[in-house]
């Protein structure tokens, strides 16, 4: 990508929002766009970003033999109603958003039971198409009353959410394993540290349900957390009534070894045993003829909230004030950034080209008039992980390849550099 045709806005680092300084300078620089409070447009580093993580969910999930599917986003009352979850939803916790025209009462979706189960039971008529998984990842909608940090608790989101359907309430236990096991393997590749944490299942009806929590000192969860064998129950347990069957069945021994952390959700499983099959009337039929109800699982994965978590998690501080970000190498939109002086502008062109027809995601800054040190600090902002200097020292042999975040910098040649990159 061309620099100059991203069209960033220039913005003052001392002038940012302490907190979630990350998504404030995006935000400054024109790369998030904030309609109103929890609705936002997003630009291009975010975008690419989230096709990358998009990526390693999908590839797990797949390699999981779950099946990718798309519900509506604009869903019919009458399934809400069926699920006796319509006046929940509207009036008791008042979180969907609805419309009513003269076609009808509609939501748009905050979740995606009442469809799963209405798809699901449409292509599994038999005990022979179970087990089976769906997952999609779309857009979801909650009228949060104070909506918090940005990309951390919004109106609108992207999220990853999938359903299991079973013959029996032993296979849902064997579909909730595999799915941790699956989101393990999702967070390990994306890079971020993850505690499984025992929670309440709230309005989706499961009593079991474990949280994937992140530490953040920005994080609006409270968690105990057992760093020997990480594992964590969310301190709200402690208000159930039968808290230490939940204690137990999650492997915690002792909740006072346990220590007190701030924490951030980022995804949350649910076994819904046959809450939606039974009351919205759709079975299944065994192998002795009798209709029987789907036992099922959901799961989410809060794909906006991985990347603010992820961007804050990887802000650059020198004698405590900000100079920038870094994203993870695995998940970044651009690889490296190169930036040059005028008389090297052709070698820099040649340089982007290769690595382009190398298969590297990489910008090149070619804004003209501007110093080196203006595109270094440029550079900080976007948060691109490697930097490419090709300034006045430059041998016409070795590149100058540092670590934004490390400061590190090796000497290559280009052979060196574009393998150093791949790999």
């Amino acid at each position: 990508m061309k620099l100059s045709k991203l069209n960033i806005k220039k913005i003052n680092l001392n002038d940012v929002d302490a907190n979630y300084s990350v998504q404030d300078m995006l935000l400054k620089m024109g790369e998030l766009y904030q309609f109103e409070s929890g609705i936002y447009g997003y630009g291009n580093i975010w975008n690419k970003m989230q096709r990358n993580i998009e990526s390693i969910i999908i590839d797990e999930l797949d390699k999981a033999d779950c099946i990718q599917v798309t519900f509506p986003i604009l869903q019919p009352k009458k399934i809400w109603e069926q699920s006796n979850r319509w006046d929940i939803y509207t009036k008791d916790v008042d979180i969907m958003f609805t419309m009513n025209n003269n076609l009808g009462e509609y939501g748009l979706a905050p979740t995606g039971e009442e469809c799963a189960t209405l798809f699901g039971a449409n292509r599994l008529p038999s005990y022979k198409n179970l087990p089976t998984t769906y997952y999609q990842i779309g857009e979801k909608f909650r009228k949060e009353i104070r909506t918090r940090g940005y990309l951390f608790r919004p109106r609108t989101f992207t999220m990853m959410d999938a359903y299991s359907f079973d013959k029996n309430e032993e296979d849902m236990h064997k579909s909730f394993k595999k799915m941790h096991d699956v989101y393990m393997n999702i967070f390990k590749r994306i890079g971020i540290n993850i505690i499984p944490v025992i929670s309440d299942g709230g309005t989706m009806g499961g009593r079991v349900s474990e949280e994937y929590q992140a530490l953040t000192s920005l994080g609006e969860d409270v968690i105990l957390y057992d760093e020997k064998n990480n594992v964590g129950l969310n301190k709200e347990v402690l208000d159930f009534e039968d808290k230490e069957v939940f204690i137990k069945a999650f492997g915690v021994s002792d909740i006072n070894d346990l220590k007190e952390y701030h924490s951030l959700e980022l995804g949350n499983n649910f076994e819904l045993g046959t809450k939606y099959s039974d009351s919205m009337k759709l079975y299944y039929v065994d192998e002795f003829g009798e209709n029987k109800p789907y036992y099922m699982g959901c799961y989410g994965i809060g794909v906006g909230r991985i990347i603010a978590c992820i961007l804050e998690n990887n802000i650059i501080k020198k004698d405590d004030k900000i100079k920038g970000f870094s994203i993870p190498y695995n998940v970044a939109p651009y690889k490296a950034q190169i930036i040059y002086t005028e008389n090297n502008k052709d070698v820099a062109l040649n340089l982007y080209n290769s690595l382009q027809d190398s298969g590297i995601p990489v910008i090149i800054d070619d804004r003209e008039n501007l110093t080196i040190g203006n595109r270094i600090t440029d550079a900080y902002a976007l948060g691109t992980p490697k930097l490419v200097i090709i300034g006045n020292h430059f041998d016409g042999v070795n590149y100058e390849l540092e670590d934004i975040k490390t400061n590190e910098k090796i000497s290559l040649s280009l052979d060196e550099l574009l393998n150093t990159i791949k790999k």
